[in-house]
């Protein structure tokens, strides 16, 4: 029987609430990772609201809670990963490496948890299942999968971007003997690859992480790709301690500088173009970023490649140059040089040997774009050019229904009863990716429609739970019952997000920014690619002038349910 990891794989507490109780606080945060943490830390300690987090795990973390395949490791600097609202936070911790690996952050998060005391507010082992606005207490009715019933006033959101897997629908998965899991609900206790014959599907950011480690630990690995990717070498380090030091020391500059450039990194888009420089010096560039690694390929080689075509074109095609030298088969590497969308058109990935990785001996690759997976079978799976395979374990590395799929598993309904499933049936609709039109007090940490995962997640989180926590006490100063969106704003922000899209190369591909990994899912660019620095400004802006776009109602006194 195979042993199948769901994401409700955390025992469930026996002790239920009295279903019958109904508890007030003034705010519900659906969320226990960066964002529903630092939101608890700045209503409750900071503006002294009842306060309540309902995490589905049995921990804090978040995304780095569920996430603990083999490689898992966050992309941004370990610096630059982290919170920056304490001072003395930032000094005391010390990260042991370039790019912090899934242990240490749920370590760091960990250590932030206990610091601020946070876990007291917290109910773990809970999801939230349901969130109905009340139209005449102007409250919120949320329940819980734990048999928890409460009103709140206002529901914030901090349920991750992606935190909702995508399981292909392939026949036949129920009779798989063997062992399967997916990337983002990994046992906790780890997984024993050796001597298994292993099959990773999926070459996204888990599968690119994932499959170098594996392929050490079994005995066999086959890895199923539909979409060749573009990965920089990440160049792992030991943190050089000198480095830290200045780091340290320049914290403050550091930080401020994420805050406003365009990705949240302590960096800007280099302002030269790969055009107007010669193949040589070009050449002479790509080759300089390669070695040092990272983003900075992206980043601070030529401005263009992320608007221009042309320009994008010296970068992809230096990255296939680059495959071509790695892998030593020729058949191999041609399968694996991505071709059919630009460079930084999906979502931008480094890595750590994944291609040297096709150069073992237990290692083959099967490309399955033309001849998909056609079924799972008892001992493996079979493609749709008749070829079968045999696997103990099955790795899925295919992703999550990004963006709008943990929302569309909360029964959440606004005014009148209106579902938000329904109301983003084409597509999700936010202002600024905060709140959405017919759900009044309910905000969301990095909603669609806001930097999000185009970002340095830490710093686009900060920013939102700062702001909506100052936009809660100027309407509780005000004594506002409830705010809401007008839909001109709402139209308005949907055709800015959508304006600044098509002027970038994210519309060159089936990413899952689009939506387009989830069959039937609308294909609607989700997070602003405008950049951090220019959303935090836009944002300002509407703090500084009483927050036009919102419909802030004259408050009356809550009628609590008995």
């Amino acid at each position: 029987m195979a042993r199948i990891v769901t994401w409700s794989e955390p025992e469930r507490s026996t002790k239920m609430a009295d279903s019958t109780a109904t508890k007030h606080v003034d705010a519900v945060v659906i969320g226990a990772g960066f964002a529903g943490m630092y939101m608890l830390k700045k209503l409750r300690d900071d503006l002294g609201m009842t306060t309540q987090v309902y995490e589905r795990g049995s921990g804090v973390g978040g995304t780095w809670f569920w996430n603990r395949y083999p490689g898992a490791r966050c992309d941004s600097e370990s610096y630059i990963y982290c919170f920056s609202f304490d001072d003395d936070l930032l000094q005391e911790w010390n990260w042991s490496g370039k790019y912090p690996e899934q242990p240490e952050i749920l370590e760091y998060l960990n250590h932030v948890a206990d610091r601020f005391d946070l876990r007291s507010g917290i109910q773990f082992n809970t999801s939230v299942t349901a969130a109905h606005f009340n139209d005449d207490t102007n409250l919120w009715e949320v329940e819980t999968d734990q048999g928890d019933r409460v009103t709140a006033k206002y529901v914030v959101t901090a349920i991750g971007c992606i935190s909702t897997g995508q399981i292909p629908q392939i026949p036949g998965l129920d009779s798989f003997q063997g062992d399967w899991h997916h990337t983002g609900a990994w046992p906790h206790e780890g997984v024993d690859f050796a001597g298994k014959r292993v099959a990773v599907i999926g070459t996204g950011s888990s599968g690119v992480q994932s499959i170098p480690v594996i392929a050490r630990e079994s005995e066999h690995l086959t890895v199923f790709q539909r979409t060749p990717q573009y990965t920089i070498p990440a160049r792992h380090e030991n943190v050089d301690q000198e480095f830290l030091k200045e780091v340290k020391a320049n914290y403050t500059e550091i930080m401020q500088q994420s805050k406003v450039s365009f990705a949240g990194f302590p960096v800007e888009f280099s302002e030269e173009s790969a055009l107007e420089v010669s193949d040589e010096e070009r050449r002479a560039k790509f080759e300089e970023l390669w070695e040092l690694g990272g983003f900075r390929f992206l980043f601070q080689s030529y401005g263009d490649i992320a608007v221009d075509r042309r320009a994008n074109d010296t970068a992809s095609e230096f990255i296939r140059s680059k495959i071509r030298e790695i892998v030593k088969d020729p058949d191999t590497a041609e399968k694996l040089l991505p071709r059919d969308h630009p460079f930084g058109s999906k979502r931008a990935l480094i890595d750590t040997n994944y291609f040297d990785t096709y150069n073992r001996d237990n290692v083959d690759l099967v490309d399955i774009r033309h001849f998909p997976i056609e079924e799972i079978t008892p001992t493996g799976l079979r493609t749709a050019d008749g070829q079968e395979y045999e696997f103990d374990v099955i790795v899925f590395a295919t992703g999550y229904d990004a963006m709008t799929g943990t929302f569309f598993n909360i029964d959440l309904t606004g005014r009148n009863g209106v579902a938000l499933k329904d109301k983003w049936s084409e597509g999700p609709k936010t202002y600024l990716g905060i709140a959405t039109t017919e759900f009044p007090n309910l905000f969301m940490i990095t909603g669609p429609g806001s930097p999000s995962v185009l970002s340095n997640m830490p710093v686009s989180i900060e920013q939102h739970v700062e702001w909506v926590s100052d936009f809660i006490e100027y309407l509780s100063e005000r004594d506002v019952a409830t705010v809401d969106v007008t839909p001109e704003a709402e139209e308005e922000w949907v055709q800015h997000v959508n304006d600044v899209a098509e002027q970038t190369m994210y519309m060159l591909a089936d990413s899952w920014y689009l939506g387009a990994n989830i069959p039937g899912k609308p294909r609607v660019f989700m997070p602003y690619a405008g950049g951090v620095g220019v959303y935090r400004e836009r944002c300002e802006e509407i703090a500084s002038t009483d927050y036009p776009g919102f419909i802030q109602s004259e408050a009356k006194e809550p009628v609590l349910a008995d």
